[in-house]
């Protein structure tokens, strides 16, 4: 069972959590006024996202304390989601 000073705590990283997350949208918010040159905007708004998709993963879905298995079937999701996203350009040689 968990105590007080337990459950202040999570709290208190779940506020952090949400307070980043916070910051990121309106980070992410700022980026879409700014005039950039070339595909820089498309390259921030992703860091941005995986930096906000991380979080939410590691702390609101609680995979930051799962064990290995975990993290080696989210490896395979991302290579085959990589391999999914450049099947297109190699089967257009063809």
């Amino acid at each position: 069972m968990e105590t007080a000073e337990d459950i202040r705590k999570h709290v208190r990283i779940y506020i952090g959590v949400f307070v980043a997350l916070a910051a990121l949208t309106i980070i992410t918010v700022g980026l879409s006024y700014l005039e950039l040159p070339g595909f820089w905007h498309i390259g921030f708004a992703l860091i941005v996202a995986t930096i906000k998709g991380a979080l939410v993963a590691c702390y609101f879905m609680h995979l930051i304390s799962e064990k290995t298995i975990i993290y080696s079937v989210l490896v395979l999701t991302g290579l085959f989601f990589v391999f999914l996203m450049f099947l297109p350009t190699a089967t257009s040689h063809f």
